[in-house]
């Protein structure tokens, strides 16, 4: 068995709906996680913030404007008119559902609600799809399986007894569609996964059942050895090992989220990156394998923000890091990267929500610097203690660009740099040049 996830561009429009249908036809034992239509959780995430603030006449008209986006879609997608009827009556029940939370007092648990909408939507429609064009496809709600504890993570032991018991309902389906990124909460209600969202589903529906692929869906043919946006002529990495992969996407690659990883790792399922629009290209492989190859990637994290805290009380002393620690893990900011001296401490991160709180703490242990507006570049590949000229090729690279911080030895697969945003496309420029563009390191 397989698990086979698609993206909201893959499901988009009636003309990609279509084509991920012919990808899948002819399909057996296969899961199939679908993604809410690029835009759409967008869209729920505007109705509710206008529910936040009390603009119900507001949340009801942005509630009609996109059920009436749904409704048009229909006819391009559905042939039968039966079954345009019965995508017509879903959409408008999907959206009386909406609506109906623009005739009562909005809480935060509401919000879940209707962000699920997006999955719900698209899960329904292509099951319809399917139905019409004859695939033998059966339909598998995520809220009937997935779940998370009380501190936000999957609850696995919940998953994989729900999962493998209504999957015994399925076995004569060749398809199962599946909602990604919802699930339901420790206490039974409406949620979702968060982080990686529907990657993760379709890596945590993997593991629990032991599949022999998964494959991620998008409209792109798998990870890229530098950001194509800045950068021209990059290259699809052909096979990653699942920490370089975790490290690229850590780091900014955007096709894959570094917490859907970890599931697949520990199963060692192998996950494949695929182009909906060019199925046969074989995109990007992810496995526990690794192929010393000297570099394979460059990837940027922008939004970073520098911490200084210079201290008298650090000059050979203890427990001083670990106080800082402490007051990071009060108000759970994760730290990206740190560099020490004898008197000062840098360190980076890039959420900023409790930002002011954690500076006013951290003066109570020296002096506090702070500077927005960075980016973290990372570089993935063999950086073994054994091999040499690592850090000469990177600094001649570089050697335009003012570098704030170096982070070099914590890993074998990456070392990380960190400069200004406003460097970051030449940064991402020189770098390709000088470690991708000769013959030397191929």
């Amino acid at each position: 068995m397989q698990v086979y996830k698609f993206g909201g561009t893959s499901v988009g429009s009636p003309e990609r709906m279509r084509n991920m249908a012919e990808i899948l036809r002819g399909k057996k034992d296969l899961i199939v996680v679908l993604s809410a239509m690029s835009g759409t959780t967008d869209k729920l995430v505007h109705i509710t913030n206008l529910l936040y603030e009390g603009m119900k006449k507001e949340a009801s008209e942005a509630c009609e404007t996109l059920r009436e986006e749904y409704s048009l879609l229909i006819p391009e997608l559905l042939a039968d008119d039966q079954t345009r009827n019965d995508g017509l009556e879903m959409v408008s029940s999907h959206f009386d559902y909406i609506r109906s939370f623009t005739l009562k007092d909005f809480s935060k648990n509401q919000e879940k609600s209707i962000l699920a909408q997006g999955e719900l939507l698209s899960t329904a429609l292509f099951f319809l799809l399917a139905k019409e064009i004859g695939l033998n496809a059966s339909f598998l709600p995520a809220l009937n399986f997935m779940r998370i504890d009380k501190d936000g993570e999957p609850d696995m032991f919940y998953i994989e007894e729900n999962l493998r018991r209504e999957l015994k309902n399925h076995l004569h389906s060749d398809l199962v569609i599946t909602q990604g990124y919802i699930c339901r909460n420790a206490y039974g209600e409406v949620d979702n996964l968060k982080r990686g969202g529907s990657d993760y589903s379709a890596t945590l529906i993997g593991a629990v059942i032991n599949v022999s692929e998964i494959q991620i869906w998008t409209d792109i043919n798998g990870l890229h050895n530098n950001d194509p946006r800045y950068v021209p002529g990059t290259r699809v990495i052909r096979e990653l090992s699942f920490d370089e992969a975790a490290e690229l996407a850590y780091f900014g690659a955007k096709i894959l989220h570094p917490s859907s990883v970890v599931p697949a790792r520990q199963k060692d399922i192998p996950v494949r990156l695929k182009n909906s629009l060019q199925p046969d290209d074989e995109g990007t492989i992810i496995s526990s394998a690794y192929k010393k190859q000297g570099y394979k990637a460059v990837a940027a994290k922008d939004g970073i923000t520098v911490i200084k805290i210079k201290s008298d009380r650090m000059l050979q002393a203890y427990g001083f890091l670990r106080k800082v620690f402490e007051i990071f893990e009060i108000y759970r900011t994760p730290i990206d990267m740190i560099t020490t001296s004898e008197v000062a401490v840098s360190l980076t991160v890039d959420d900023d929500t409790n930002l002011d709180k954690i500076v006013r703490d951290l003066e109570e242990l020296g002096t506090v610097e702070v500077e927005s507006n960075q980016t973290l570049i990372c570089v993935v590949g063999d950086f073994i203690a054994e091999r040499t000229g690592t850090t000469v090729e990177l600094f001649n690279a570089l050697r335009e660009i003012p570098l704030r911080m170096i982070s070099y030895g914590g890993s074998r697969h990456n070392v990380t740099l960190l400069t200004d945003s406003k460097y970051k496309a030449d940064a991402l420029m020189a770098l390709n040049q000088e470690l991708f563009n000769t013959n030397k390191h191929v």
